[in-house]
């Protein structure tokens, strides 16, 4: 798996993968009563959430990589999923966009030191 170029570990977990919908509707009633529904086909903005759950763990060189491409705003980045998909993506920022928790408790953490690591990105095409 790699983002921007970044090499990820493969078990990384796509949590959300079946939750999309890809098609917006909105349902309004008119003055009349009568049901308006209007639908259309979303052509980006899905949502890919990828987790560590406990079965990855990320050396916190590879984590100070991602902290570096987090913190430019809107540069879309390639992203290939360890079964060959390729999307290209952006950060969510809705909400954290990386989460990094140390996997064991130390004083002074180290390149090679292990984390747990959520990515929270969104399709832009």
């Amino acid at each position: 798996m790699r983002l921007a170029g970044i090499e990820l570990d493969d078990d990384f977990q796509w949590v959300n993968e079946f939750d999309h919908n890809p098609i917006e509707q909105t349902i309004e009633y008119s003055l009349t009563g009568a049901l308006l529904v209007q639908e259309g086909t979303k052509l980006q903005g899905r949502s890919i959430d990828l987790r560590s759950n406990g079965g990855v763990w990320t050396p916190l060189s590879v984590v100070r990589q991602l902290e570096a491409l987090r913190d430019q705003p809107s540069v879309p980045m390639e992203l290939l999923l360890a079964d060959g998909r390729e999307y290209m993506v952006i950060w969510d920022r809705s909400g954290a966009p990386l989460k990094a928790e140390p996997l064991e408790r130390e004083t002074y953490s180290n390149a090679d030191s292990s984390y747990l690591v959520d990515l929270r990105l969104l399709t832009v095409s």
